[in-house]
């Protein structure tokens, strides 16, 4: 996926097995952001960020949502422990993920393996991507995020 393209309306399923669709959320703007596993200390840390910082975003006019491969049940338990106000998207056929081309091969400690990039991207209000984070730094991914956005954002619209 690259700056121009389009997110599908119904993006999946959450952690308690209801539909997150943008239609869901008139008005907004949204921050997809796509992260490897739940529950590990780069995905903590990163949702973690997003948390501390969803009221601004949502100030801002944008509704975060993340997508992973694990499944509702990881999810809702993630969510549960780091207590996450956004969505999580349960992408366990990798659909989404191939769309936006974040399921990538990957190697660690010299073993090949296909995985998920991680990944950040920011769309308008009908889904059309604006911008990408393809290089997250986890720890300051809210950071990372305000840097891009905070010219665009007026606290007093007309």
């Amino acid at each position: 996926m690259t700056i121009g393209d389009k997110f599908p309306d119904l993006l999946g399923k959450d952690g308690n097995g209801q539909e997150v669709r943008l239609s869901d959320y008139p008005g907004k703007r949204f921050i997809i952001y796509f992260y490897p596993k739940d529950n590990t200390s780069g995905c903590t840390l990163e949702a973690e960020s997003l948390r501390n910082n969803y009221q601004t975003f949502l100030d801002m006019g944008y509704q975060v949502i993340g997508v992973s491969k694990d499944s509702a049940a990881s999810h809702l338990k993630f969510v549960g422990k780091h207590d996450l106000p956004f969505p999580l998207v349960a992408d366990t056929e990798l659909t989404l993920c191939n769309l936006a081309g974040v399921w990538i091969p990957k190697v660690m400690a010299g073993r090949a393996y296909m995985g998920i990039k991680r990944t950040t991207f920011v769309a308008n209000h009908d889904g059309t991507v604006t911008d990408i984070i393809d290089k997250v730094k986890t720890r300051e991914a809210a950071e990372q995020l305000f840097a891009l956005l905070d010219d665009r954002y007026d606290p007093n619209p007309a």
